[in-house]
C-alpha cells in the first residue's frame, strides 16, 4: 500500500526534494552517494515525483547532502562517541551513511513530517526521534542526556524561517550546548527574490523566507558563533573530492563561474558555538 505524502505541511514538503535527489542519484552508473533506501522511499509514497525530473537543483540537493556528510565524518574521528542533531531530519538517510557503531544520533522534526519518518525508520539505543519544533525548548533536555559533544545540522530547513526564529533557534542550541558544530545552509536575497522560478522551489508551496548575503553575520548574534569554514556547492572537502570523477569536478567548478550569480547566492557554512 502506497503511503500518502498528502499529511506534509507547506514546508514539510520540501524534504521530498533532496529524497528524490538521492533516488536519482543512486540510478546512475557513477553516482557520488549511494542511497537504496531513498528509492525504496520513493516508490513506497504516494507523490509525484516526476515533477522535479531535469531539474539542475536535484544534484544540488545531492551534493549539499554529501558535504555535509563529510563534515560529520570528519567530527566522528574526533569525537567516534559525540552526538548528532539531525534538525528537520525529513526522510534523510544520514545515520545510515555515516554510523560508526559508536556514535549517538537525533532525528528532530515537527510531528506531521516525523509521522511519515516513523513508517521507514525505528529508534534504537543510539538513535532517538523526537517530534517537536527546534523554536521550542522541549527536545533540549533530551539531547543534554546523550553524550557530548554536539554537531547539528540545518540542511534546508532555517531557510524557510523569518530571521527570528533563526535567531531563536541558533540562541537555543548555543546556550544550551557551548562548543557545539553547526552545519547550516544560507540563502541570499536573489535566490529569495527569484525563487519562484526555481526549477524545484517553483514545483511546490513553502517559500525561503530569511535572506543571508553574509554568513559571517551570524556571528555578531548573541549569544556567539563563529564561522569556521563557508562556500558554494563547488567547494568540495577533501575526502569527497577523491570519490568525485575529474571530470565531474571540472565541470561543477565550470558552473559555479558560468552561473556564478546563483551559487554565489547559496552557501554552506559551518559554525561552532
Amino acid at each position: 500500500m502506497a503511503i500518502d505524502a498528502a499529511r506534509l505541511g507547506e514546508v514539510q514538503e520540501t524534504l521530498l526534494i533532496p529524497l528524490y535527489g538521492r533516488a536519482v542519484e543512486t540510478g546512475k552508473s557513477r553516482p557520488i552517494l549511494r542511497d537504496p533506501k531513498a528509492v525504496e522511499m520513493v516508490r513506497a509514497i504516494d507523490y509525484d515525483f516526476g515533477r522535479f525530473d531535469g531539474g539542475r537543483s536535484l544534484f544540488g540537493t545531492v551534493l549539499r547532502t554529501s558535504i555535509i556528510d563529510a563534515w560529520v565524518l570528519d567530527f566522528l574521528e574526533r569525537h567516534p562517541d559525540g552526538t548528532v542533531v539531525e534538525i528537520g531530519a525529513g526522510l534523510n538517510t544520514r545515520f545510515e551513511r555515516v554510523d560508526n557503531g559508536r556514535l549517538h544520533w537525533v532525528d528532530l522534526d515537527l510531528p506531521d513530517a516525523m509521522a511519515l519518518r516513523s513508517e521507514f525508520f525505528a529508534e534504537s539505543d543510539r538513535r532517538r526521534m523526537l517530534a517537536a519544533s527546534v523554536l521550542d525548548d522541549s527536545w533540549i533536555e533530551p539531547v543534554k542526556t546523550l553524550p557530548g559533544p554536539y554537531f547539528f545540522i540545518s540542511e534546508g530547513v532555517l531557510v524557510y524561517l523569518e530571521e527570528a526564529q533563526v535567531r531563536r533557534a541558533l540562541t537555543l542550541i548555543a546556550e544550551n550546548f557551548r562548543g557545539a558544530d553547526l552545519a547550516m545552509d544560507t540563502t541570499g536575497r536573489w535566490m529569495i527574490d527569484h525563487q519562484d522560478n526555481h526549477d524545484a522551489l517553483g514545483k511546490v508551496s513553502a517559500r525561503m523566507r530569511w535572506a543571508c548575503d553574509d554568513p559571517a553575520e551570524v556571528e555578531g548574534w548573541a549569544p556567539g558563533w563563529r564561522l569556521l569554514a563557508s562556500g558554494d556547492l563547488s567547494r568540495l572537502p577533501a575526502r569527497m573530492r577523491d570519490r568525485m570523477p575529474l571530470p565531474q569536478r571540472i565541470g561543477l567548478r565550470a558552473a559555479s563561474l558560468i552561473f556564478r550569480q546563483r551559487f554565489g547566492h547559496y552557501r554552506l557554512n559551518h559554525y561552532r558555538a
